[in-house]
């Protein structure tokens, strides 16, 4: 990037960051009802009393992603090819959350109809070919479909673990397993003075993932050592090939947050299940994303930072709009967006 894109970028992130949620602004909005949200937010869609909940938190959903996805497009127009393809790149995950929705219409034998219902609409530079898709008879003409386009590393993978176990469940792992690769390679490209801060931040990103998997693999799941570690993607910042290699051996719970690298192990220490430890280290990343958007002098990794941070914002958003639409208690809410502690069965099985 020139000193002026960058310049540009930075000024736009600044003025940008004035969109995000502070802790106080949440717990306000926590108190406000479905009128009151829905005017603030401009969802219409919440105040049609013609709609189901259902219908309604869908396209409350989708309103949200637009608005995240917008800032997207603004922040990437400046960006050079790698940079611009890193944060694509991220982005990208919404259109493998569409990918999973297909493979599971695909094996349920579920029509169009009730398929196209559970979509994200996403702009043409990170969506999938959808008609293509529709017209794929199974799960594995489907990938090959997709490994004739910018997902094709991902498709590849997944269409060779379903090919190899005709699993649903390791196909998915396969999906997501690859996405972190990708991100992981697309950060390698990176050149100059700003690749550093990129590469710190898609090494939290990374970090988080990797703690939340090996703990479920292993002990959730009950994957050997090998199997769980073939699953995790090596990060540059703390959790890297040898480290994760050496905390897949170790039989325990307790024992494999003990043996973190500093500072997870601190942060870890205590963590009652996977539920806590999905808090912890979430937080952790959130704090690094603030970290670089306050400090940081690389304009794209600040703008990563701040889609990292908005994307957040829209799921505790979107949380607590739903909440409401199911008629969940206020507690559990609070507990759902982060302004109370959890309060859950110490078991470590418990989803993440």
């Amino acid at each position: 990037m020139t000193n002026t894109d960058q310049a540009y970028l930075n000024t736009r992130v600044t003025a940008m960051s004035v969109r995000l949620l502070a802790a106080t602004e949440l717990a306000e909005l926590a108190r406000l009802d479905l009128t009151a949200l829905a005017e603030r937010f401009q969802l219409e869609a919440l105040l049609d009393e013609q709609l189901r909940p259902r219908t309604k938190a869908r396209a409350v959903e989708q309103t949200l992603l637009h608005l995240l996805l917008a800032d997207l497009a603004v922040l990437t127009r400046p960006m050079a090819a790698a940079e611009r393809g890193l944060v694509l790149a991220w982005a990208r995950k919404y259109a493998l959350f569409n990918l999973k929705t297909l493979i599971r219409g695909k094996l349920h034998e579920l029509d169009q109809g009730e398929i196209r219902e559970n979509l994200y609409e996403l702009p043409a530079r990170v969506r999938l070919p959808h008609q293509e898709l529709y017209r794929a008879e199974n799960v594995p003409e489907l990938l090959r479909v997709l490994e004739r386009g910018p997902l094709r590393l991902i498709a590849r993978q997944a269409r060779e673990s379903y090919e190899q176990r005709r699993d649903a469940f390791v196909l998915e792992a396969a999906v997501d397993q690859r996405y972190y690769a990708e991100l992981a390679r697309q950060g390698t490209l990176l050149r100059g003075s700003e690749a550093p801060a990129i590469q710190n931040l898609i090494g939290a990103v990374l970090d988080r993932v990797n703690v939340l998997w090996l703990l479920r693999f292993r002990f959730s799941f009950g994957f050997s050592p090998s199997e769980a570690f073939y699953q995790l993607v090596p990060s540059k910042r703390l959790l890297h090939r040898d480290r994760l290699l050496t905390l897949a051996n170790i039989d325990g719970f307790d024992e494999v947050l003990a043996a973190m690298p500093a500072p997870l192990d601190t942060m870890l220490a205590g963590s009652p299940s996977l539920i806590e430890v999905q808090r912890r280290v979430g937080a952790m990343l959130i704090h690094e994303c603030r970290r670089t958007l306050k400090r940081g002098r690389s304009g794209v990794a600040r703008a990563l930072a701040y889609l990292i941070l908005r994307e957040h914002d829209v799921h505790q958003l979107y949380a607590l709009i739903q909440g409401q639409l199911l008629g969940l208690p206020q507690d559990v809410v609070d507990i759902a967006v982060g302004l109370a502690d959890p309060h859950c069965p110490s078991g470590i099985a418990a989803a993440a």
